[in-house]
């Protein structure tokens, strides 16, 4: 018997706010986190905007010494597993470490190391080469350091999947605890790529948005989307075993119930143009959940406001839904905080939980006029009612498709 997971704990740090009652609260408000780059000189760069983290003090989240040790996708994500943490009230003291493990992913880990070394390289030679630039730089650091921190000794993995990677991280640990290897997993996702090889890289890819608009630079699902906005930051979540989470009293926000997983095998940016790789997915989580496809009446969509994406994906649902896709919510958290990359289908994540906590679908913002062929309902203005599922959905360079599926809780 597969054991029941439930989420008891959460901690983000996002361009719209730097708590889950930040963000969500942001959230709510229809707020966007899109301004001009300020890390870095963007005159000859194409791209101008970005959703940047704003004052974020690591001193609040960790000493100063161990901060230094920290490139920021790792300071990110140790500060949001801390919210998560003590959100769920989890004193590691009383616990096993053994039986408490960490699964947090980075797409990218530090691009920012690797510009700043490689300059001192080229300029002053080798042997000027910081030695701590490999364990700054690789993406393994962030569970690496959230482990460290909280002292979590048990299984701690770091998932690359690109932007799939917040959520197989936390599919990953999900099944962790089903199967009974871990009591606790402390999962999630983190970036920070807001830097000049970040943005000229993904310029040169022509998927970043040229728009110097704020309001209409992060549009998914309109007719006038241009390419994606690179946001930064992290989400951590508490998932715990439900007679563990019961026996010490936990407040229990929702039950993870389905985990699906696909490959498009079809090109290493562009999803696949039938969607079917995306469906799969979405359908491999229902049935792991044992419900069927009718249940789900909301997806916090991928939604990364680029013409493929938004357009393949509306494929997918359709094909995984049939006709009942017109009568799905579907929205995208990306038209607030940008698209954070292996951070983003954690704080996705994040978002669905309150939205079922608060009976509560947000506006897709920016949205005003969409295409022919995308005709379902992306959420032009939020909604106040009840429902009891909702399916996240993250699509990742090199054709990684992934769900998660997430149910009121009832005991």
């Amino acid at each position: 018997m597969k054991k029941r997971v439930v989420v008891t704990g959460m901690g983000a740090i996002t361009p719209i706010g730097n708590s889950v009652e930040e963000f969500w609260n942001g959230v709510k408000a229809g707020q966007i986190g899109f301004a001009p780059i300020t890390y870095f000189d963007t005159t000859d760069y194409k791209c101008k905007l970005a959703a940047e983290v704003k004052n974020f003090d690591p001193s609040q989240y960790m000493d100063k010494k161990a901060a230094r040790r920290m490139e920021q996708f790792c300071q990110f994500a140790v500060a949001a597993a801390k919210e998560a943490i003590e959100d769920a009230g989890l004193d590691m003291e009383k616990e096993d470490p053994y039986r408490c493990g960490c699964a947090v992913g980075s797409g990218v880990g530090s691009l920012q190391s690797m510009e700043r070394e490689y300059t001192r390289l080229v300029e002053k030679g080798p042997s000027k080469v910081a030695p701590l630039l490999v364990p700054l730089m690789i993406s393994n650091m962030a569970a690496g350091n959230v482990s460290i921190a909280y002292n979590l000794k048990g299984k701690s993995i770091n998932v690359v999947t690109a932007c799939a990677t917040g959520t197989n991280s936390i599919g990953e640990a999900f099944r962790t605890i089903q199967y009974g290897d871990a009591d606790v997993m402390i999962a999630g996702g983190t970036e920070s790529s807001i830097c000049p090889i970040g943005v000229a890289g993904f310029s040169s890819l022509t998927a970043l948005s040229s728009c110097e608009d704020p309001t209409r630079c992060s549009i998914p699902f309109d007719k006038d989307r241009s390419g994606f906005v690179m946001g930064e930051g992290s989400a951590i979540v508490v998932l715990e075993e439900l007679e563990h989470a019961l026996a010490r009293g936990a407040k229990i926000y929702a039950e993870v119930v389905g985990y699906g997983c696909s490959s498009d095998a079809y090109h290493i940016t562009s999803p696949a143009e039938d969607g079917m790789g995306a469906a799969t997915a979405m359908l491999n989580a229902v049935k792991d959940a044992g419900i069927d496809p009718d249940d789900i009446t909301y997806i916090n969509a991928h939604g990364t406001s680029t013409h493929h994406n938004d357009l393949f994906e509306t494929r997918a649902i359709k094909a995984a839904f049939g006709e009942h896709a017109k009568d799905i919510k579907v929205n995208s958290t990306k038209s607030m905080v940008g698209h954070l990359l292996g951070a983003a289908g954690a704080v996705e994540f994040v978002t669905c939980v309150k939205e079922l906590e608060e009976g509560y679908i947000h506006q897709t913002v920016g949205l005003k006029e969409t295409e022919e062929d995308m005709d379902l309902n992306y959420c032009k203005q939020s909604y106040n009612e009840e429902f009891n599922y909702a399916l996240s959905n993250s699509l990742g360079f090199g054709g990684h498709n992934a769900s998660i599926l997430v149910k009121k809780y009832n005991a």
